[in-house]
C-alpha cells in the first residue's frame, strides 16, 4: 500500500515513520510512505503556500494551486499520465483525503475499510485551513477527533498507523488485531496483566486476578469477555 502525505513540514513525520511497526512494514515492503513538501510546487522565491483569507479574519489559508499541482504530479506518476489536470485517481481502489476538523470522524471501521486500498493521499491542513475549492478534488474529509490541532501531520500519522497494523504480515501475531479494543463495534478490550504476580508499592500489594493464573482457558476467556467494556 502506498501512502502519500502532502505537508509543509515533512521533517515532522520522519521520526515516527522510521521507528517501530511502520519502519518494519516499510522494510518488508508491505507499505511505502512518501512525504511531499508542498513548497516544491511553488515558483516564487519565498515558496509561498498560504495567503490571507478573503473577507478578513485571523490567520492564513493554504492556497489551492500548490495543492492541486501536488495532486496532479502524484496521480500522474501512478497512472503513467502527463496530463496537468489529472487531479484524481481513476483507480477506484485509491483515495484522496483532506485532513480537517470538519471531516468525518476516523474510527476502526474506517481503518479496516481503508486497509484495502492501494493508494492513499493525505493532505495536511495548516493555519486556518485550506482554500475551500480544494474539496472539489478530494474524496472525503477526515477528522481524528472533536478538537483542533495545529496541523494535519499528527492525524496523518494516526491514520497511517491504524491502517498499517491491519495489513497482513505487519504484526508478529496475526491474532493481535482480532481481539482488541474496537475490533468489535462498541467494545473495549479487557484488562491486561504481566509479571510479577504481586506488585508492591506504598505498602500495598497489587495482585493479578487469580483466574488468569489458573490455566483454565475457558474460565479465562469468560473473565475476559465479562471484563470487556461496552461503549454506550
Amino acid at each position: 500500500m502506498n501512502f502519500h502525505i502532502i505537508t509543509i513540514f515533512p521533517q515532522i513525520l520522519d521520526s515516527y515513520i522510521n521507528e517501530s511497526i511502520l519502519k518494519r512494514a516499510r522494510v518488508k515492503k508491505i507499505i511505502k510512505i512518501k512525504t511531499h513538501d508542498l513548497r516544491k510546487w511553488t515558483k516564487d522565491k519565498h515558496k509561498t503556500v498560504d495567503d490571507r483569507p478573503f473577507g478578513g479574519g485571523a490567520g492564513m489559508v493554504l492556497m489551492a494551486k500548490p495543492i492541486l499541482k501536488a495532486l496532479s504530479t502524484i496521480n500522474s506518476k501512478y497512472q503513467n499520465s502527463k496530463s496537468k489536470t489529472n487531479l484524481k485517481f481513476k483507480n477506484s481502489n485509491s483515495k484522496i483525503v483532506l485532513l480537517s476538523a470538519k471531516g468525518k470522524k476516523w474510527d476502526q471501521a474506517m481503518a479496516k475499510k481503508y486497509a484495502k486500498l492501494d493508494n492513499l493521499i493525505l493532505i495536511c491542513g495548516r493555519y486556518e485551513g485550506v482554500d475551500e475549492r480544494i474539496k472539489q478534488f478530494v474524496d472525503t474529509e477526515i477528522s481524528v477527533g472533536d478538537y483542533v490541532l495545529t496541523g494535519g501531520e499528527l492525524p496523518a500519522m494516526i491514520i497511517t498507523d491504524s491502517i498499517t497494523r491491519l495489513l497482513p504480515g505487519v504484526l508478529g501475531n496475526k491474532e493481535s488485531t482480532l481481539h482488541e479494543s474496537h475490533s468489535e463495534k462498541n467494545i473495549l478490550e479487557h484488562p491486561h496483566y504481566t509479571r510479577p504476580e504481586v506488585f508492591k508499592i506504598n505498602g500495598r500489594s497489587l495482585k493479578v486476578p487469580k483466574i488468569l493464573l489458573s490455566g483454565d482457558h475457558k474460565k479465562i476467556e469468560g473473565w475476559r469477555k465479562k471484563n470487556s467494556k461496552k461503549i454506550k
